[in-house]
């Protein structure tokens, strides 16, 4: 498995890095899902997380005192270069990287499909995204709970049906979608109620 998860990994990231290519520079500042953080901020935590390793993540976690989110922003300040060109070149450089913080290797797919996601829908683009392989980021997001960041208690309660693999979780109302839209809802993200077909008023659905 490990193999698959790094060649998608590095394929997303590259894929990334040239729809960045494309955008203009106010683009850049486009504010993203992730509450305070822009485009420019995203690309800099994905650049974070692929140089991160298990000491590295240690230390830093220390350094944050075992706040996630400090840590996540001191990433940023980190691999955030005030020309958007620079850090884009950073991704780039970091690729093919296989370095990973102390979690399960799954989470480098929850990284890459969502945070890819966050960019290219806050400035209007799409991805090509596997279903399979975004299939075994949800059944991933779905066994961790929402306090580990992932959305166990989002899906509980409803039975999730990606509509472009064979994935089937849970059990109750159906929830349908591509494996995507799946993930990014029990990941907190907002998708358009046309995106997935849900009992009425659950709650991860929510208009972009």
């Amino acid at each position: 498995m490990s193999d698959a998860v790094w060649t998608t990994v590095h394929h997303e990231r590259a894929a990334l890095a040239g729809d960045l290519e494309t955008l203009r520079p106010e683009q850049w500042t486009a504010p993203t899902a992730c509450p305070g953080w822009d485009v420019h901020d995203v690309v800099a935590h994905l650049v974070d997380g692929a140089k991160t390793t298990r000491f590295g993540f240690v230390r830093d976690m220390v350094a944050a005192r075992f706040d996630f989110d400090r840590q996540n922003e001191l990433g940023i300040a980190r691999e955030r270069r005030a020309d958007p060109a620079e850090t884009l070149a950073e991704l780039r450089a970091v690729t093919g990287l296989t370095r990973t913080p102390p979690a399960p290797l799954a989470t480098r797919l929850v990284e890459v499909f969502v945070h890819g996601a966050d960019i290219r829908r806050a400035v209007g683009l799409t991805g090509d995204y596997p279903p399979e392989q975004v299939a075994v980021a949800l059944e991933f997001q779905v066994r961790t709970s929402v306090k580990m960041g992932g959305g166990r208690e989002r899906a509980a309660g409803v039975r999730l049906v990606a509509e472009d693999t064979a994935v089937r979780i849970g059990t109750g109302p159906e929830v349908r979608g591509t494996a995507l839209a799946l993930l990014l809802a029990v990941s907190g993200r907002p998708v358009d109620p046309d995106e997935l077909t849900a009992p009425q008023g659950w709650a991860s659905i929510r208009p972009r």
